[in-house]
């Protein structure tokens, strides 16, 4: 009976999810919203095919902690700090900001002030969940206003388990002088325990689970890993979601790094849509339609100021106004943290059950209203303000061979053979001058990014055979590798790359056919000025072709070596050494 109730619970989300998605996903506005249309469908105030809310966003918290898993696991610790500014900067101002306008809106409405003050800290801050799926579906989580929005919403992760404890506090005066510095003490040592053992057991034990090669052994390591370094923050009062994001980073250096990625993935992807499914069924219909037009213009006025904050906050850290836009829009909502908070404010006799009920009603509306807003932003409010900038094009998908990222210098020559020798190619560009220029020329060229998934599958990547990735920007470069890899694996990349570092990157995406854009040429010069300095020719070949063998080997072994500099150093320089014993015994 028990195993029946599960199937069909599951049958139910899954069934729904299979209509919703695909159709909100067509209508061009994301996943999230089809996930919480699902959820209203079959929750208790649809067709009731579940009951248990509470059960399910439970275990659908695990989708939240999977995602900041993964996001850890693409943070490396040097890169977080040098975003250390965004971090307590930007994350710390936003809040501070949020909370006083917020907060003296409620006082005015008649909130005492520690009701209001809890309540503008839990406004201000936003859903973790929500901002990143909508980030990553875009592609946009590699950008200047994602980094600055995950800086911001880490730093509010960071806020909320002091103040949680503050929370009773708060509500009860009287308990200051109880307070007890030991629990903070033992937070602080949790954490340092959780550091110091992910840098001393976890890469000898992946290490030790990867010699098996037993794929589904590894699996559950990552899991096991993921859900026990949760449990252990929760067993401590912390939040599960930082506690795997901290997990993920200490392998972000790691060898093991990808394969721990893909093997999150699917979970990941299923337990946060089950996170989305289960904040629409926790919509109270009935409220919202007793109370829809407070309710609706709280949470668009909430969202007006959150984003307004952080708009202006963009700009006063020397982003442009259209990312800082951006970032106000994705992180207006008010996030899950909010439901916890105002839990226990009515706990604590803060606030009543009426009011609580209705602020989780606004907050819940904010994060409906979230995607609308981001499908809003990019129609119509993006070429309203940028008109200059224009549409990317609707791609043909001509079933080309090659797809080619980036038509620059580079990308040019290759198109240009392909084009004589009658080989179908799609070129993807997306500075829109040089489009226009290229077209003057004949050149077959769209205006697109090809970082985004829609057009690549526009441009018929399912079908071709070879991706050309051309781009110039290093970091663009590594972002398009990294959706290409992710979603056409049949794919074979050639890769140009800038400079070492750069194929680093690259490698560490398992590309191999990787060419360093200026390497050739430089030692076709080499060979050149070897020859104008009385060498004969087939000896300067030779010596270029012994100095290009060894750059390479050495390339290879640098990449292994590149997280200890010590090693790295040493290593270069013996390198150097055989090299110039190499040519002394040839001579």
């Amino acid at each position: 009976m028990v195993l029946h109730h599960f199937l069909l619970t599951a049958f139910s989300f899954l069934v729904t999810a299979v209509i919703f998605i695909p159709i909100f996903k067509r209508l061009g506005l994301g996943s999230i919203l089809g996930y919480m249309a699902a959820g209203a469908v079959i929750g208790p105030w649809g067709l009731r095919a579940v009951d248990d809310v509470s059960s399910v966003s439970s275990y659908a918290e695990l989708g939240v902690v999977l995602l900041l898993f993964v996001i850890g696991l693409e943070l490396q610790p040097r890169k977080l700090w040098t975003m250390r500014k965004a971090v307590f900067g930007l994350g710390g101002l936003q809040i501070a900001m949020t909370a006083i306008v917020v907060g003296a809106l409620l006082i005015l409405l008649g909130l005492s002030l520690s009701a209001a003050l809890i309540c503008s800290f839990a406004l201000s801050l936003s859903s973790t969940a929500f901002a990143l799926q909508i980030l990553d579906e875009k592609n946009e989580l590699k950008t200047d206003y994602g980094q600055a929005s995950f800086a911001v919403l880490l730093f509010q992760d960071l806020a909320a388990i002091p103040f949680l404890a503050l929370v009773p506090l708060l509500a009860n005066p009287s308990v200051i002088q109880n307070i007890s510095f030991i629990p903070i003490a033992r937070v602080f040592a949790v954490i340092a325990g959780v550091i110091l053992a992910g840098r001393l057991l976890l890469r000898p034990l992946l290490r030790i689970i990867a010699s098996t090669q037993a794929r589904e052994i590894f699996t559950s390591t990552a899991l096991l890993l993921v859900i026990g370094v949760a449990l252990v923050m929760e067993q401590q009062g912390l939040s599960m979601a930082l506690g795997s994001f901290l997990a993920g980073m200490l392998l972000a250096d790691s060898e093991y790094r990808h394969e721990m990625e893909a093997n999150i993935e699917p979970f990941k992807g299923l337990l946060l849509g089950l996170f989305f499914i289960s904040v629409g069924m926790a919509v109270d219909f009935g409220l919202i339609a007793m109370q829809f037009h407070f309710i609706f213009l709280s949470a668009l006025g909430l969202m007006l100021a959150k984003a307004t904050i952080l708009t202006f906050l963009g700009r006063f850290f020397k982003l442009k106004f259209q990312p800082s836009k951006n970032m106000g829009i994705v992180l207006s909502q008010a996030g899950e943290f909010g439901f916890v908070i105002f839990a226990l404010a009515k706990v604590g006799g803060v606030i009543n059950a009426g009011d609580a009920n209705m602020l989780v009603a606004i907050v819940t509306m904010t994060m409906v209203l979230t995607p609308l807003a981001v499908f809003i932003n990019e129609r119509y409010m993006r070429p309203l303000l940028n008109p200059s900038a224009p549409d990317f094009d609707a791609i043909k998908d001509d079933s080309p061979q090659v797809l080619i990222a980036g038509f620059g210098r580079v990308g040019q020559i290759t198109g240009r053979l392909l084009r004589v020798l009658w080989i179908p190619f799609t070129a993807l560009e997306v500075d829109s001058e040089q489009v226009e220029v290229l077209r003057k020329f004949g050149n077959k060229v769209y205006y697109g990014d090809a970082s985004r998934l829609d057009l690549l599958e526009m441009a018929g990547a399912a079908k071709a055979e070879i991706f050309v990735l051309a781009i110039d920007d290093p970091e663009m470069s590594i972002r398009v590798a990294e959706t290409v890899r992710k979603n056409f694996p049949h794919l074979k990349i050639i890769a140009r790359a800038r400079n070492r570092q750069h194929v680093f990157n690259l490698m560490n995406l398992g590309i191999t056919n990787i060419f360093r854009e200026t390497f050739v040429s430089s030692l076709e010069m080499a060979e050149l000025v070897l020859g104008e300095l009385g060498m004969p020719e087939i000896k300067a070949r030779e010596t270029i072709m012994t100095f290009r063998s060894h750059d390479e080997k050495t390339l290879r072994e640098q990449h292994a070596l590149r997280h200890n500099e010590k090693d790295l150093i040493a290593y270069s320089r013996e390198a150097s050494s055989q090299l110039e014993k190499t040519f002394m015994s040839d001579t």
